[in-house]
């Protein structure tokens, strides 16, 4: 049950941050100076968070049914963490990688 809650969050808050426009989801860019934000192509990172956030709920949607089938507990656990693990990592370096930065 915990997974399936997992995969409608993720799916969720891609929705929320690109679709809603609620920027402020992103951690840090809520902190930031008008100054600071300028930098940034808000709308490159909105798709970016959408695509990887789609991407870790249809990899848990591969555990879960994966799961089912191999009928263990340890393998949804362990899965679990490394999607989380594999995609907030791919996320931070892209996200701080120059593709996402407005030349000034």
């Amino acid at each position: 049950m915990a997974l399936i809650l997992s995969i409608i969050t993720f799916i969720i808050l891609g929705i929320l941050i690109k679709y809603g426009k609620m920027h402020f989801l992103i951690a840090g860019y809520n902190t930031m100076s008008p100054e600071e934000k300028a930098k940034y192509d808000i709308e490159k990172i909105a798709t970016l968070f959408r695509n990887v956030m789609f991407g870790m709920a249809a990899a848990l949607i591969l555990v879960y049914v994966l799961t089912y089938w191999i009928n263990s507990n340890y393998f949804e656990i362990i899965a679990f963490f490394l999607v989380i693990g594999v995609g907030v990592t791919y996320l931070l370096v892209k996200v701080n990688s120059k593709n996402y930065r407005i030349d000034q």
